[in-house]
């Protein structure tokens, strides 16, 4: 049933235009929706067939639709699920929007394992001079993350022998997985605007809201542009279901605009350098530091144990309590393949624990690290903190340990940075002129969650095969967390090692891809990585 959406008006993109296929969908969502709220009031199951099927029933069902979309009750609408393949959309549309909350569900090109191709990149429409110097830039980039993929084979070719020296007989078996090794951290010159392609499934409440806020900050343009194309294609495949659509909120009344405006600060401002100086100082060397947890969080969750449990402090020690519940040995929910952390009654004991933790990690780390929808952060609108005259951009250990890759990636920053400021001087839109970003821009935000939601997080971002900033940052907030909360903290590590305090064997769950290292023999304290 796949439906590719186009539009007949002219694209704002001198690039390839955005591509938007609904490739699955609810059968009639429209009539199913009412078939569910009339289902609250009747003795029966109403079905979809049911809300049709005469004259007088089509005007309930539209009345109905109306009245109890205009009171607020929409979980109706969240019944019909939308599949859709996009095509040609920027990495900055799927940061700043599309996975910048946690209903929906993605599977996007990966940037580490895939190459980036020169021509996959957003362009948008802009005066000549403009223009050239936007396409410039981006060869530049592009030319670079080639060399950079180049220059870190070597490096990363001595760190992958150093982890597995018997296979340095056979160097030819291993040309992929080095050279995506490099490719992994090249990729940090790449620009923002760089194109992916994805499958991006969301509930009909999600397109609704989509539609509301699709002119909202980072990327009003192409966000727009992809959403109206998204709804466009629902409405061939049920005319009805958006009879009650909102129009988008304009740009200058979303609160961050106006905030901004406020302020003075609709454009890049230098006075942002302050705060991105003070914000680095706080996080004293560290990529995350703890900022905030509930006191009594361990006493809370002992408590929270006995009673699911129906027992005395006298029966249960706050001691024993926890480690029913965070210990693998004792908990076998967060062990296997599936997360059944949310099903157990046992369980649902770590959703009191919580925890805020402040945060710096690359564009590129942050586009991974935002998966993890139940630990949501604020993310900045990034025009907020950028600063011109010299570049912002967070270093991977493998370019600062090799000097001709540092010199070619500080080099390819510094012109990136003078054409940006260019950019912005000539007035070009702020949006515009920030697609060149590099995927190396630092993301300052506060990000928070569950210890539920946390300790599933921890353990697969402590696997030694996680993204290298997302592992440095789950290592310190781990740290940080053993240091208050030392009877949840001591259960706390690698997948490998939980699954060993678990009694699994193999300790190692990846097969083929395990890193080489005999992780679960590890104190915390000693887990380190290559560069």
């Amino acid at each position: 049933m796949a439906r590719t959406v186009t539009t007949d008006a002219p694209m704002p993109f001198a690039s390839l235009p955005p591509v938007v296929r609904l490739v699955n969908a609810f059968a009639d969502p429209y009539d199913n929706a009412v078939a569910t709220a009339r289902t609250c009031y009747s003795s029966t199951i109403v079905s979809p067939e049911d809300v049709r099927k005469d004259a007088h029933a089509r005007a309930q069902r539209d009345a109905i639709a109306k009245s109890t979309y205009a009171a607020g009750h929409h979980t109706t609408l969240q019944h019909a699920h939308f599949q859709f393949a996009l095509e040609n959309v920027s990495r900055q549309l799927l940061w700043s929007f599309l996975h910048a909350h946690p209903f929906y569900n993605s599977e996007q090109v990966s940037q580490r394992y895939v190459t980036v191709r020169p021509e996959r990149v957003l362009v948008p429409r802009l005066p000549a001079p403009a223009l050239l110097r936007y396409r410039s830039t981006v060869e530049l980039q592009m030319r670079a993350y080639e060399e950079l993929t180049g220059l870190l084979s070597a490096p990363a070719a001595a760190a992958f022998f150093a982890v597995f020296p018997a296979r340095r007989k056979r160097p030819e078996d291993h040309k992929a997985a080095i050279k995506k090794r490099a490719q992994e951290v090249a990729r940090y010159v790449l620009p923002v605007a760089t194109f992916a392609h994805l499958y991006h499934t969301v509930s009909g409440l999600t397109l609704h809201r989509y539609h509301r806020l699709c002119q909202s900050h980072d990327v009003p343009t192409e966000t727009r542009v992809v959403v109206e194309l998204m709804v466009d294609a629902v409405r061939r495949s049920d005319p009805n279901f958006f009879a009650s659509i909102e129009d988008p909120l304009p740009l200058d009344q979303t609160p961050e605009q106006r905030a901004l405006a406020q302020v003075g600060k609709l454009r890049p401002s230098a006075s942002a350098r302050a705060f991105c100086q003070a914000f680095d100082r706080a996080l004293g060397g560290k990529r995350s530091v703890l900022v905030d947890y509930k006191l009594n969080t361990e006493a809370t969750l002992a408590r929270a144990v006995r009673e699911v449990l129906g027992l005395c402090p006298s029966e249960l020690g706050d001691g024993a309590a926890i480690e029913l519940v965070v210990s693998p040995a004792k908990n076998p929910a967060g062990v296997g393949p599936l997360n059944l952390t949310t099903l157990g009654k046992l369980s649902r004991t770590l959703f009191h624990p919580h925890y805020t933790f402040q945060k710096k990690l690359s564009h590129s780390a942050d586009s991974q690290d935002q998966r993890h929808r139940m630990t949501p952060g604020s993310r900045p609108v990034l025009q907020a903190q950028y600063v011109g005259g010299a570049p912002d951009v967070v270093v991977p250990g493998l370019i600062a340990a090799t000097p001709a890759a540092l010199d070619c990636f500080m080099t390819t920053m510094a012109a990136v940075w003078r054409a940006m400021d260019d950019l912005l001087a000539d007035q070009v839109a702020t949006e515009s002129a920030l697609y060149l970003l590099p995927n190396a821009f630092p993301i300052r935000f506060e990000e928070s969650g569950d210890l539920a939601a946390l300790q599933h997080k921890w353990t697969t971002r402590l696997c030694y095969n996680a993204q290298e900033e997302i592992w440095q940052a789950t290592r310190d907030e781990v740290e940080q967390v053993r240091a208050v909360h030392p009877q949840v903290g001591k259960y706390l590590g690698a997948p490998c090692a939980v699954r060993a305090a678990a009694g699994r064997t193999p300790p190692c769950p990846e097969g083929s891809r395990y890193c080489g290292v005999r992780v679960w023999t590890l104190r915390l304290e000693d887990y380190a990585r290559r560069a």
